[in-house]
């Protein structure tokens, strides 16, 4: 099957961008190397085309309540102009996606609206499944802006930056706050609607925003001229590990829930309505999990990847999700799921990389912690 390129390929390409395959889709691994592109979202400000995302818009009638159903956190906890963070759930509490909830309220045709950013590998189960729920709901769903571009801004540098370009005052809108804003038109020949959100991916300050593909290229080309590095999935993959943001495929699936992945407090239980897998979350919440997932620093310089054994006492108790060297921590670092017994900081383990032994610990989470 042929790849995917996003708006931004081109623009990629002559960066000097190495493409690979992730998703169905081209994107680029790196730029100018992981390890600069990590430090300069990490000290200064750094930006993804993230265009592979699925977004996707539900607009019609009492929307909360029909997707209060599709999820364990209570969305009536967040009003317009407001996002969070959740989780999709099958009927045994497994993870069917993660995604953020963007409430835009009542647009101009009265009618209630409230946009998703799912994953790449999960859009078409993810819509596909939305309908199956919702198709008696009177609520249309529909890809938001299906040929636009998304691009994230990230780093301690991001506010000033993107102010300046877009000539907009950004510092005054909350984490996980969001609005449209209308395009700067000294970078496009004409004005231009612009969906922008302080969220991301990274662990740092930041903003994602998304727009034609027009209206992208020009801010792109004015962020590159502004000093701002392209970063590629390698430096994207390292900053969220180090802020122990999950991936889906890697450290949360089918067959975890967030009680087993550490999201227990996703799910709102205290709340009266009815959501899927509900019963298995009550289930687990009284009795416990059997695994859980854990933070593990390798205390040699063996680096724990994805698939590797995790051993207790010579035993293998599980198995590493996702692992790399840290750039910010200079140390190996990982995730991966044991028994909910041995999953105490401080326990010693041990991490099989490539048939020996590394010694290993298991450590708080997240590894790295902004503080902003």
């Amino acid at each position: 099957m042929k790849l995917l390129q996003t708006p931004l390929y081109q623009e990629c390409k002559e960066l000097g961008g190495k493409m690979v395959p992730f998703a169905n889709w081209e994107m680029p691994v790196s730029f100018s190397g992981l390890i600069e592109e990590h430090n300069a979202v990490r000290k200064n400000v750094g930006m993804f085309d993230i265009s592979h995302m699925g977004v996707v818009q539900l607009k019609g009638k009492n929307i909360k309540s029909a997707l209060q159903n599709l999820v364990p956190s209570d969305v009536f906890r967040i009003g317009p102009s407001e996002a969070c963070y959740t989780v999709f759930l099958k009927e045994n509490g497994g993870i069917q996606d993660d995604l953020i909830i963007y409430d835009q309220g009542v647009l101009d045709t009265n009618e209630e609206s409230i946009v998703l950013v799912i994953n790449a590998a999960r859009k078409e189960s993810d819509i596909e499944w939305l309908s199956s729920n919702l198709s008696k709901k009177e609520i249309t769903i529909s890809e938001f802006m299906p040929e636009g571009a998304l691009i994230a801004i990230q780093g301690p540098e991001s506010i000033s930056t993107l102010e300046k370009i877009l000539e907009e005052p950004l510092s005054n809108l909350p984490r996980f706050g969001h609005r449209t804003i209308t395009s700067n038109p000294n970078l496009i020949n004409s004005q231009e609607s612009i969906f922008i959100a302080r969220t991301g991916y990274t662990g740092e300050e930041g903003f994602e925003f998304l727009s034609s593909p027009e209206t992208a290229k020009s801010i792109w080309k004015s962020l590159i001229a502004s000093g701002v590095t392209p970063c590629g999935l390698g430096a994207r993959d390292t900053l969220r590990l180090e802020a122990s943001m999950h991936l889906y495929g890697n450290d949360i699936n089918l067959d975890t829930t967030p009680f087993e992945a550490g999201l227990g407090w996703l799910v709102h239980l205290e709340m009266p309505n009815d959501f899927i897998g509900r019963k298995a979350l009550e289930k687990q919440a009284e009795v416990g999990t059997q695994k859980k997932l854990v933070g593990i620093q390798v205390l040699d310089k063996g680096i724990a990847r994805k698939g590797y054994p995790v051993l207790y006492n010579s035993e293998t108790v599980g198995i590493v999700t996702s692992g790399t060297w840290s750039p910010t921590l200079q140390k190996p670092i990982a995730l991966a799921y044991v028994p909910s017994e041995i999953a105490k900081v401080n326990t010693q383990i041990e991490v099989e990389i490539r048939g020996k032994k590394h010694p290993a610990i298991i450590v708080k989470r997240p590894f790295y912690r902004k503080g902003f």
